[in-house]
């Protein structure tokens, strides 16, 4: 977030609103990430997006740390791989299960430790643009399942782990 913004300016808490949306160049998702398990407590998180920069990836790390995270899944697309390839010891250090695929969706799916969900469907790719960007939050378990359905899918049958298959890169070298 730029400094003197408050997420408040924008979002309600999620037990007072189902559905909220914005526009606008002063939220990150990552901030919005970190509004969500302020609220909803350790979960699990499924995100994707076309590519990460190190910043976004410094943020999730963080976030990672604080503990409010139990398990991070990352889908990122085969195109930004010779970018994800830079970041790849970063990746390594912050989460176990990124996965490679075809995809542009940026979707952010929190599953708390107590059944509460979250899903955020944004414009924004996990870099930093300071563009205007615009993003769905809701608290609907039904949009959440649906989405968290279809995530699993394509990761199960339509990507590849990144750390498996850099290690075979790695090997065969």
């Amino acid at each position: 977030m730029k400094r003197g913004i408050n997420i408040s300016k924008y979002l309600l808490p999620l037990a007072e609103k189902t559905h909220q949306v914005y526009l606008t160049n002063e939220l990150q998702v990552a901030d919005v990430l970190e509004w969500i398990l302020e609220q909803v407590g350790k979960s699990e998180v499924w995100q994707t997006s076309f590519s990460i920069s190190e910043e976004f990836l410094r943020r999730l790390f963080f976030i990672e740390q604080d503990g409010r995270v139990s398990q991070f899944n990352l889908v990122l697309d085969f195109k930004a791989t010779q970018k994800t390839l830079r970041l790849w010891p970063f990746i390594c250090q912050t989460m176990e299960h990124v996965y490679l695929a075809d995809n542009h969706s940026k979707v952010l799916l929190v599953q708390a430790e107590s059944g509460a969900v979250a899903t955020v469907l944004t414009s924004q790719n996990l870099t930093r643009g300071n563009r205007t960007e615009s993003a769905l939050v809701t608290t609907d378990p039904d949009i959440f399942n649906t989405l968290q359905k279809e995530m699993q899918y394509i990761i199960r049958n339509k990507s590849v782990p990144l750390h498996g298959l850099l290690e075979q890169r790695i090997q065969s070298q």
